[in-house]
């Protein structure tokens, strides 16, 4: 995952805890999971658009 070994995902959480604390880790958990999500649809929907005018184009040289 990403180049990161087990420790330093580890040291990651504990930095994360101690800068937002127990309470709002799941809350930010949930909104960077959101983020990626969202982020992830944004980019599925640029290529179909992409293929969708690559499509019109050899229409319009067939027509």
């Amino acid at each position: 995952m990403f180049g990161l070994g087990f420790q330093e995902l580890v040291v990651i959480l504990l930095i994360a805890l101690l800068l937002f604390g127990a309470k709002k880790l799941p809350d930010i958990a949930k909104a960077l999971g959101k983020s990626v999500n969202e982020f992830k649809k944004g980019i599925d929907g640029k290529e179909k658009s992409e293929e969708e005018k690559i499509e019109e184009e050899k229409k319009d040289k067939n027509s």
